[in-house]
């Protein structure tokens, strides 16, 4: 694929105008027997602006085209007023010259084509028409109705405040300064990124699958009680504009899930030969005024050992798939980067401590206990117990157990 100036689509043999899109998110093949497709930003919505005037975007509808021969179907894009005209539904595009060669199949040709039965092809042709309409409209559901994906144009929603705060101010594309594990299209558009020139940095847009919120909150101090408002004896007070004495907050969460060993829940389990963990999220609250932006950073993932659930009931029964002796190494493996990132970590250990999940949860603190670094703090809270019935308020219990661990934990300024 090589890349060319915008102006050679003047050389171009008719092309045809399919309307506006926000962007490009890669390309994607959902199934050996269906050709590739290109996935488009169709629509997005605004979710907020981060400080420094960032606008971050959540994808709300895509558009898929084949990178095959045959026609795109109609893809309802939004009309570009520049060539409005024919582009609800394109007219069939005229042939140069140089296609005409296509049409100069020898009679044999043609026979080969209609060897195969005619009902025979009519048959695999609507089973497959079948199974793409299926595929996509799952891929459709998955960026319509999950709101589990962001990108901004300015802002490096991979990356914590203070890993942006460490970095030394570059020049480079937002696509070359983000944290490759949450960097969740990179896949998807590597075939630009092999390139390797300056002309892609323009499409290359990276997009985390998660979650996020940005508010802006004004917080009055001295706001007085309802009680002191309606009693007789209070003066009632000039109205002042609230912003004109007080901050104004913004606070925001980023929620950002690696892409690496990512999968199903209760299919995806435990650690990897390179020390990933299944379904990984790094979670970030940000609050910011004046000048000033706090960061605070917590992740989670599976249980860092060799474990599985198999089986498609609800909550199949755990089974641990390596030894000790095997695992150690690859838990390891897990909490070195860890703690490179983030130098100390208190885990929190949600497993149940009785019934099928104590296998896990005793294994998990072995492996601790056999790794026995200080940077690292083991901490269990059987959170299904305690919080028995949608009493999510006794995670209170846990907090005030650890509330010297928590007054020590640092955060980014």
């Amino acid at each position: 694929m090589a890349v060319r100036p915008a102006t050679d689509l003047l050389l171009a043999w008719n092309p045809v105008c399919m309307g506006l899109v926000e962007g490009i998110i890669g390309k994607i093949q959902l199934h050996t027997d269906l050709p590739l497709g290109l996935i488009l930003i169709r629509q997005k919505a605004l979710v907020g602006q981060l400080p420094g005037n960032h606008q971050v975007y959540k994808i709300t509808k895509i558009a898929v085209i084949p990178l095959s021969d045959e026609e795109p179907q109609e893809l309802e894009l939004e009309l570009c007023k520049k060539h409005h005209f024919g582009i609800d539904k394109p007219e069939k595009l005229a042939q140069s010259p140089d296609e005409s060669k296509f049409l100069m199949k020898t009679l044999s040709q043609i026979k080969s084509n209609v060897s195969v039965p005619i009902k025979k092809k009519v048959k695999e042709n609507k089973e497959k028409e079948r199974l793409e309409r299926r595929l996509l409209d799952e891929l459709y559901k998955i960026f319509m109705d999950s709101d589990s994906f962001y990108y901004s144009m300015t802002y490096d929603l991979t990356n914590s405040v203070q890993r942006q705060g460490d970095a030394e101010k570059s020049s480079l594309p937002l696509w070359k300064q983000v944290d490759d594990r949450f960097f969740w299209n990179k896949h998807m558009i590597q075939d630009l990124i092999d390139l390797q020139v300056p002309e892609v940095d323009f499409w290359v847009i990276p997009i985390i699958q998660g979650f996020v919120q940005v508010e802006e909150l004004v917080v009055n101090y001295n706001e007085t009680s309802d009680e002191e408002r309606s009693s007789p004896e209070t003066p009632p007070k000039e109205v002042i504009c609230v912003d004109d004495i007080h901050p104004r907050f913004t606070v925001a969460l980023i929620s950002r899930r690696s892409r690496h060993r990512a999968g199903m829940r209760y299919k995806r389990r435990g650690v990897d030969t390179d020390g990933h963990v299944a379904n990984y999220v790094e979670t970030e609250q940000l609050i910011h005024v004046h000048s000033h932006t706090l960061s605070f950073v917590q992740t989670r993932g599976s249980v860092p050992v060799f474990w599985s659930q198999v089986g498609y009931r609800y909550n199949p029964r755990p089974r641990i798939e390596k030894g000790q002796k095997d695992t150690m190494p690859y838990f390891a493996a897990h909490f070195e980067k860890q703690l490179k990132l983030y130098t100390k970590q208190v885990i929190i250990n949600l497993v149940d401590q009785t019934g099928r999940e104590k296998i896990i949860g005793d294994t998990f603190l072995k492996q601790v206990l056999l790794y026995n670094n200080p940077n690292l703090t083991y901490v269990s809270f059987d959170f299904h117990e305690h919080c028995r019935g949608m009493k999510f308020e006794n995670v209170q219990i846990l907090t005030d157990a650890i509330s010297d661990i928590i007054t020590d934990m640092k955060w980014a300024w």
